[in-house]
């Protein structure tokens, strides 16, 4: 799994960054990840998707972490 705390993935719901380690169950067949709602940090879940399913990711630059 190659999804990072800092990344965000898009599907049908809106945008959403991940919050917390990814990780994975079921012998590597369901990936999930604690995440917030991109603009509304009071909205948090855990998404689970099926390890082989393909999801919108936009991975943040070390440019953009430093402030």
């Amino acid at each position: 799994m190659e999804l990072q705390i800092g990344d965000r993935i898009t599907d049908e719901t809106g945008e959403w960054e991940i919050i917390g380690r990814p990780y994975s169950s079921s012998a590597g067949k369901i990936a999930s990840a604690r995440v917030r709602r991109v603009g509304q940090t009071d909205v948090t879940e855990i998404r689970t998707w099926s390890a082989n399913e393909r999801i919108s990711v936009k991975r943040a630059s070390a440019e953009e972490g430093k402030q």
